[in-house]
Order: structure tokens, then sequence, then C-alpha cells
């Protein structure tokens, strides 16, 4: 689909990093923005910076683990636009989940699945059916995590499901490594809700990204980037080229992905996680 002038994306988890950068593009391509985000702080400051960088904003406190408060942001933004043409399920948290997947603490599960799972299906079913319903172009993006490796097969995800209803809305699936982010998941304790805390002490001696980047540094390593803007541009080229998957090209995942499809292929052990170890 083209992005123009007048259209009407709807971001959550817009108040700062990926989510922010991809509602600035947005607006800079004139479109009219909805921003949701649970910390209320953070949203009402990047909401006055978009309008005063001359956007069109309609800001939202959500809490996207609560279905309830992703349908009244859909009703909310087509009372305020009447239409929705881009939808990015850009909401995540880092549960601190730490160490063998049998000692994590189930809370941490818990809300990263609220947040990180559900929170996509509910904006899917807040806001896709009446996107396929108006007839419009219209597009879908759902931030996954580039330790996830792979997302499921178009042929088992959204994306199948709007083919077969012959719809005009995409879908794509984005990967925003291959580097390190600055954005607000390292420290997304900061925001966890009271029935989802922690029952065992943090492991971690980083409290945040700075802190994880000084002792990188101090101990020789490599500390590489990716700007959140170049994320942003990769979205939107890839909503107007209709591409599934939004992945930034890098010689390092490339292989990574090729292993593993070679496993998959192969029916074998994914022998490019041997090497793989988690403390």
């Amino acid at each position: 689909m083209d992005l123009r002038a007048g259209q009407v994306a709807v971001v959550t988890g817009a108040a700062s990093g990926i989510g922010l950068a991809m509602a600035r593009r947005f607006a800079a391509e004139g479109l009219k923005v909805v921003l949701a985000d649970v910390e209320e702080a953070a949203l009402d400051k990047a909401a006055a910076g978009l309008r005063a960088e001359g956007a069109d904003v309609h800001a939202r406190v959500v809490d996207v683990g609560e279905r309830a408060q992703l349908m009244e942001l859909a009703d909310a933004a087509y009372d305020t636009y009447g239409a929705v043409h881009v939808l990015c399920n850009n909401a995540g948290v880092g549960s601190g989940a730490e160490g063998r997947m049998w000692e994590h603490d189930p809370n941490d599960w818990r809300w990263a699945f609220a947040v990180n799972v559900w929170g996509v299906f509910h904006g899917v079913q807040a806001f896709v059916p009446r996107m396929i319903k108006s007839g419009q172009p219209g597009h879908v993006v759902n931030t996954s995590s580039g330790d996830g490796g792979i997302a499921p097969l178009p042929t088992a995800s959204v994306y199948a499901h709007l083919r077969a209803e012959h719809a005009r809305v995409g879908a794509s699936v984005l990967f925003p490594g291959p580097h390190m982010l600055r954005t607000g998941l390292w420290e997304s304790h900061r925001n966890r809700p009271a029935r989802y805390a922690k029952r065992s002490p943090r492991k971690t001696p980083y409290r945040s990204l700075d802190q994880w980047e000084a002792a990188m540094r101090a101990a020789g390593q490599e500390v590489r980037f990716t700007p959140v803007e170049e994320v942003a541009a990769l979205v939107a080229d890839g909503i107007r080229a209709d591409r599934f998957w939004l992945l930034p090209a890098s010689e390092h995942s490339d292989a990574q992905i090729r292993a593993r499809a070679r496993s998959m292929l192969d029916r074998a052990n994914p022998s490019y996680l041997e090497s793989f170890v988690l403390d």
C-alpha cells in the first residue's frame, strides 16, 4: 500500500524507542498518528513533541495486556479519525526471566505473554476486522524479537488469513536487529504491574542498558547499536512494498537464518545453537 497524507496510523508502545520513531516517521509522511503506551508521562512527552513538529496526534494510556483497553483504543481511534490504515502492534517488555527455563519465575512469562503475545492478539482483534470492513488499503506490523530467530511461517499467521479474505490489508513481522537498539526494553521493570511481581530476586547486576554497555566496553567487547530511525525507515519502505519479512540485512543474522532453515529441512537438531550458552 502507499503511505499518503491523511491516512491514520496506530502505534502501541509509542512513547519511546522504535514505537516513537515509527510514529515520527508516519507523521513526517503526513499521516495522523494514534499513540498508545502504558507509561503516561513518557506518552504525554512524546505526543507533545510530535504536535510541536506539526503532527495530528491522539494519545491514550493503554495496557495492551488488557483486551478491553485495546478495544477502547480502537473505538477512540475510529471516533477521532474515522479510519485506521496502519496498525503497529509494537508494545513489548523484557520479562526479566533468567537462567534455565525450568528455573524461570512464572510471573516473568505471564507478564511477557500478556504484553508481547496477548497484546498483539488483542490489537489484531480490536482493529483488523474494522480495517477489512472498510475496504481501504491497510497494513499491520507486528514487532517481534531478534531472539525469536524466525517467526512462524506466513501460512500459519494473520498474513494467510488476510489473503484468504482477499482483503486489501497486508501484514508484516518486524525483526528490529541485527544490533542492539536503544529502547526502554532494558528498563521494562519500571512499568511492571504488581500482579506480575517477581517472586525471586533478580540475578543480573545490570538495571539499565547504560550499565550493561559500560560493562561490555570495560571488558573490551565491541557494542554496536542500530538507530531506531533506521528501523522506522525499514517499516515505511516495507509497507510500501507489501513486504511480509521486515528484517535488516546482516551477514550474521542471515547466516543464522540459513543455518536454522538447513536444520529444519534436514530434520536435524539445530547445531548452530550448540555454541550458545545461557548463564
